[in-house]
């Protein structure tokens, strides 16, 4: 989520469809690269891949032989998703999901719950990420890639609020309480790695990654 949504009377449904509607394709189709790098080791199964977008990375999870649910707010994004799960051949291996992450609490826990940059200008990423780490069963897997502050994309407002809306993963994992004896951090990094932004520009962008296992029910 980035900083196009804002906290005005429209919904933060009705900000993303537009924001989907502006484009073709907002994002670049491909799965997230911190994913790729902590989930292919993993033993398929359920998964929970919250702020789906245009479904790019439960595209690659199901590709893998999970059972995705993937939510996101926008009916646009999630209708793009879709259909392309249907064209890649995974849309029975895909649940999406239309449903405002503020309010909405998952009805089971999941082998590998994963949210990447998922960041709102409404809700506080605390909210998000602490529904993220509920969703995960005992002995599943919880990966949060996000933005880190000293390495933000260049387009876009991002700057502005950057003390309130990222996090670095030592942030990230003693604001959720990622810690024995209910958790074992399996890792908690800061990763660099090259862009390309929705006009085609290039950047350096750092990311702040975790990947915990949960060891015991909470």
């Amino acid at each position: 989520m980035t900083e196009h949504e804002h906290s005005s009377n429209a919904s933060a449904a009705q900000v993303w469809d537009e924001k989907y509607r502006s484009r073709a394709r907002i994002w670049s189709g491909e799965p997230n690269p911190q994913l790729i790098a902590e989930a292919a080791p993993l033993p398929p199964g359920t998964a929970l891949d919250l702020g789906c977008g245009e479904g790019a990375d439960a595209i690659w999870l199901a590709s893998r032989g999970w059972k995705v649910t993937a939510v996101d707010v926008s009916a646009v994004a999630l209708e793009r998703a879709e259909a392309h799960a249907q064209e890649r051949g995974q849309g029975g291996n895909i649940t999406w999901v239309r449903q405002d992450l503020a309010t909405w609490v998952p009805g089971e826990l999941f082998d590998l719950v994963t949210a990447q940059f998922l960041h709102s200008t409404v809700m506080p990423w605390q909210q998000a990420l602490q529904l993220a780490a509920a969703a995960v069963r005992t002995g599943g897997t919880l990966l949060i890639v996000g933005h880190h502050p000293d390495g933000l994309p260049p387009w876009g407002q991002h700057h502005n609020h950057a003390a309130e809306r990222f996090y670095t993963a030592e942030q990230l994992a003693a604001e959720l309480g990622i810690a024995e004896p209910e958790w074992r951090l399996d890792v908690v990094d800061t990763r660099h790695r090259s862009a390309t932004g929705p006009d085609g520009e290039a950047a350096a962008l750092t990311d702040a990654v975790l990947r915990a296992t949960r060891l015991a029910a909470h």
